[in-house]
């Protein structure tokens, strides 16, 4: 009598293929927004369609701390703030942006053409 064994069938075609990735992609950007939340107290997003190079996410800490991630697809984006469960604004108004705060290497940089510093280019 031969044994048998049961083989769970797996989709290899290029979606599947493809969604694999993009949940994993996915995974990882919530997880460093939710890192960057635990950080500064909690956070609140938005997302900014950037063309080719995908969407970037926006964030701002409960703290005025601020970052951002570029992420490949806008799809993405929405999935990993979701997963993160933060908050994230329509708009980046004068409400949102009123929460960051900026310190002396900003206003160094933003400034820094007025005051002399050397061109980019």
């Amino acid at each position: 009598m031969a044994d048998t064994q049961q083989v769970d069938e797996v989709d290899e075609s290029p979606g599947a293929v493809k969604d694999a990735k993009a949940e994993r992609r996915t995974a990882k950007f919530a997880k460093q927004i939710s890192a960057f939340a635990k950080e500064h107290g909690g956070a609140e997003g938005h997302l900014e369609y950037i063309g080719q190079r995908g969407a970037r996410i926006v964030l701002v800490g409960e703290d005025g701390g601020w970052g951002d991630l570029v992420v490949p697809t806008y799809a993405i984006a929405e999935q990993a703030v979701k997963q993160a469960g933060i908050t994230v604004h329509e708009e980046f108004d004068g409400e949102f942006a009123a929460k960051v705060r900026t310190g002396p290497y900003e206003w160094k940089r933003m400034a820094g053409i007025q005051l002399g510093a050397p061109s980019n280019g």
